[in-house]
């Protein structure tokens, strides 16, 4: 099998892949077409099928695992399949493993990391929050574990979550060294429940894609609300202690514009979305490289909606 990773622009493939959407849409004339996104574990590829009444194109739908004959083309940077023919794969045809995108992070060890930090928490009521939620919760436990941390832009695979919360986190406890001002065990906590929303604003793989809930809602309200609702079960949990809490989650976007309802009036909720905004946009940048590894440094790679600009790799020194 050939990975969408390692596809190249020239190249004429016919390989099985996982067809996670698929829509009709219109070229500027007026002629029908369909928007395809195809999916293995090392990434997702745009596809066209630019005439879907033609001989060869038969009927499937997102979900199916299809085989696709095509070309490989680039398109403002990004590469893309122009598909020729294709029919739905039987049972038997394809190993499902080879379609789930999965951190090359195991997946345990980030988990233990997450542990650690959470037995480090002093503050009585912050570790009975964080308890409850990831030591006696098993089921959200293993559903966090296992999340992406988005639908595409950054993280979004099996462990996505749980790599960028520990990431986050370790940016967090860096900057508590540096910064002794900042409340450590507010931070720690809030940044390891800063996505905690996005287990249920997401559906699980293969879909990945926005619950009804998620969309009414968003990961960050939902969020604010889970903590809410743990801390009433704990007795005495300090009001201030939990609005300051709920606040770092509710401002972790940074901006109103980015979907948070409230800008960083904390110093920590300021911590928190400089260290979440840069493991976002670090692995949304790494991502696109890697995805592009044979392009070489005088190359730009085309316009990026997260970053806001052109981008291309560094060149390399000598």
């Amino acid at each position: 099998m050939k990975y969408i990773e390692a596809l190249r622009e020239g190249e004429r493939i016919q390989e099985i892949y996982l067809c996670k959407q698929k829509n009709v849409a219109m070229t500027k004339t007026g002629k029908e077409y369909e928007n395809v996104i195809l999916q293995d574990k090392t990434g997702s590829l745009d596809a066209k099928i630019w005439d879907p009444r033609s001989m060869g194109i038969d009927d499937f739908d997102a979900l199916d695992y299809v085989e696709v004959s095509g070309d490989v083309t680039v398109f403002n940077g990004q590469t893309q399949l122009s598909i020729k023919r294709a029919r739905k794969a039987k049972e038997g045809e394809y190993d499902p493993s080879d379609y789930l995108p999965v951190s090359d992070k195991n997946l345990d060890d980030m988990f233990n990391e997450l542990l650690g930090f959470i037995s480090n928490v002093e503050n009585i009521y912050y570790k009975q929050l964080l308890s409850k939620l990831f030591i006696e919760n098993q089921e959200f436990a293993k559903a966090f574990k296992n999340h992406s941390a988005a639908k595409s832009v950054h993280h979004g695979f099996i462990g996505g979550l749980l790599e960028h919360t520990v990431s986050v986190t370790r940016l967090c406890e860096f900057y508590t060294k540096q910064y002794p001002m900042l409340n450590k065990d507010l931070l720690i906590t809030a940044a390891i429940c800063h996505d905690i929303g996005k287990v249920y604003e997401l559906s699980s793989f293969p879909l990945n894609d926005y619950t009804d809930v998620g969309q009414l809602l968003g990961h960050i309200v939902m969020g604010s609300e889970m903590v809410g609702d743990i801390a009433r079960t704990i007795s005495g949990f300090p009001k201030t202690q939990l609005v300051e809490l709920k606040h770092c989650i509710l401002a972790h976007h940074g901006e109103l514009e980015y979907g948070s309802p409230k800008k960083p009036a904390l110093i920590e909720a300021m911590a928190l979305n400089l260290a979440d905004n840069a493991d976002a946009k670090i692995e949304t940048m790494t991502e696109l490289l890697n995805s592009n590894s044979s392009a070489s440094s005088d190359q730009w790679l085309g316009y990026n909606r997260l970053l806001e600009t052109n981008v291309r790799k560094t060149s390399e020194l000598k």
